[in-house]
C-alpha cells in the first residue's frame, strides 16, 4: 500500500505543468487545474498517514537493533571472560548464542535501513507535492486572469489552445501574461530537477559517511583504542561486523 501511494504521488509530481495549463486553456476553464489539486490533496492525506506509520515502524526497528547490538557486545565480552577462566564449554555455548544474536542484529539493521529509506522517499515526495500544488494554485489565478483578458478583448477561444499559441495572439497584454506564466512554470520544473539531484547527492554522501565511520571503528578495535561514543547506530553495526569477523 505504501509503495502504491508513493507511485501515485510521484505521478502527480512528474505531471507536466505546461500540459495541465494547456488543457485548461483549450477547455477555456480552470477545472482541469482544480481536479489536479483535488487529486493531490487526497493523495497527500494518504501519504501523510503512511509517513507516520512508516516513521513509527522505523523507530521501533532501530530501538530493537540498538538493544540487540548492546546485547551482542555484552555476550562478546562474556565469551572472552569465559575463555580466560578456562570454561570452554560455556564459552562455546555463548558463542552459538552470539552467532544467533548477530544474525538477528543484522536482520533488524537491514529492515531499519529499508524502512528509513522509504520514509525519506515519502518525506521528499510530500515536500515536492506540496510545492507542485502551490504552483498550480498560483497559476490557476493567473490563468483566470488570462482567460478573462482574452474574453474581454474578444480573442477567439479556439485561437488559444496552449501557452505556445499565445505567441501568435496580437494583443501585447495577453502575450506578456502568457510569457510570465510560462516562465514561472519553467522555473518550477527547474527547481524540481535541482531538488531531485540534491537529494541524490545527500543520500550518496550519507552512505559514504557510514562506510567511513564503520572502517574507522574497526581500526580502533584492532589498535585497542576501544569504541567511540560518536556515530550512534554505526558504532553498533561495526561491533557486529567485527565480532563476526573474529569467529
Amino acid at each position: 500500500m505504501a509503495q502504491s501511494i508513493l507511485d501515485k504521488v510521484n505521478t502527480l509530481i512528474s505531471a507536466n505543468l505546461h500540459g495541465i495549463v494547456d488543457k485548461a486553456l483549450e477547455a477555456n476553464s480552470v477545472q482541469v487545474m482544480d481536479e489536479y489539486v483535488r487529486q493531490a490533496e487526497r493523495n497527500l492525506d494518504e501519504l501523510e498517514e503512511n509517513i507516520v506509520t512508516l516513521g513509527g515502524s522505523a523507530k521501533t526497528l532501530k530501538r530493537k537493533y540498538d538493544e540487540i547490538s548492546s546485547d551482542v557486545d555484552k555476550t562478546d565480552r562474556d565469551i572472552d571472560t569465559l575463555l580466560t577462566r578456562g570454561k570452554t564449554d560455556l564459552a562455546a555455548a555463548a558463542q552459538k548464542n552470539l552467532n544467533q544474536k548477530q544474525t538477528q542484529a543484522q536482520e533488524f539493521y537491514e529492515q531499519w535501513q529499508q524502512q528509513q529509506n522509504e520514509y525519506q522517499k515519502m518525506m521528499d515526495a510530500k515536500l515536492k507535492m506540496e510545492g507542485r500544488m502551490s504552483t498550480i494554485k498560483q497559476e490557476r489565478e493567473h490563468l483566470k486572469e488570462l482567460l478573462k483578458l482574452a474574453e474581454a478583448k474578444k480573442v477567439a477561444n479556439k485561437t488559444i489552445k496552449s501557452l505556445n499559441d499565445i505567441k501568435g495572439v496580437g494583443d501585447e497584454d495577453i502575450r506578456r501574461l502568457g510569457d510570465t506564466i510560462r516562465a514561472r512554470l519553467d522555473r518550477e520544473d527547474a527547481q524540481l530537477e535541482y531538488s531531485a539531484t540534491r537529494l541524490s547527492d545527500q543520500m550518496d554522501d550519507a552512505v559514504g559517511d557510514t562506510q567511513v565511520d564503520t572502517q574507522l571503528e574497526e581500526r580502533r578495535k584492532r589498535l585497542g583504542l576501544g569504541g567511540t561514543s560518536e556515530g550512534g547506530g554505526n558504532g553498533a553495526a561495526s561491533t557486529t561486523t567485527s565480532s563476526t569477523g573474529g569467529q
